[in-house]
């Protein structure tokens, strides 16, 4: 059987090197930023309790492995979107939107309204945190994927 795709196999390794870096890069921006909620955000403000993490479960695991997939996922599709082009608009966009579907997410699968009545401003404060924080876990992961492949750790895509 004939492979129909355009792709080599050299550039189906490189997608895959981006997707690994970008999948740790993501994985360890989430533990150092559920640390960061953990010994700083949540001790100052009761409104954002719930953002401590006080012990390594299986919620904690899988939220992980969503960061994980998640980054694989965004530096396949970053390396393909950048290609070898050097606009900050388009690297940025890349970033803000696997940011804000990460986030949205979250929002979507957390937040309840109660018979139509819109929550408090300390209710919506940790979906806020949340969604700031999807978009600098990509931001991570967009820069040191430019970082990679500026030292040609990385290929770009060539289109």
């Amino acid at each position: 059987m004939k492979d129909s795709s355009n792709f080599s196999a050299a550039e189906r390794v490189e997608s895959l090197k981006a997707g690994s870096v970008a999948a740790l890069s993501c994985l360890l921006g989430f533990g150092a930023i559920a640390l960061g909620n953990s010994l700083i955000l949540a001790d100052r403000l009761d409104s954002l309790a719930s953002l401590q993490v006080r012990e390594i479960d299986l919620n904690f695991a899988f939220r992980g492995a969503i960061a994980l997939l998640g980054g694989f996922l965004f530096g396949v599709t970053y390396r393909y979107a950048i290609r070898r082009d050097v606009n900050p608009q388009l690297k940025s966009g890349a970033v803000l939107a696997f940011g804000l579907v990460r986030a949205f997410g979250q929002l979507d699968a957390g937040l309840f309204f109660e018979s139509g009545k819109m929550p408090a401003l300390q209710e919506l404060l940790p979906f806020a945190v949340r969604g700031a924080e999807s978009v600098v876990l990509f931001a991570i992961a967009g820069l040191v994927l430019d970082w990679a492949i500026g030292r040609s750790w990385i290929k770009p895509f060539d289109s």
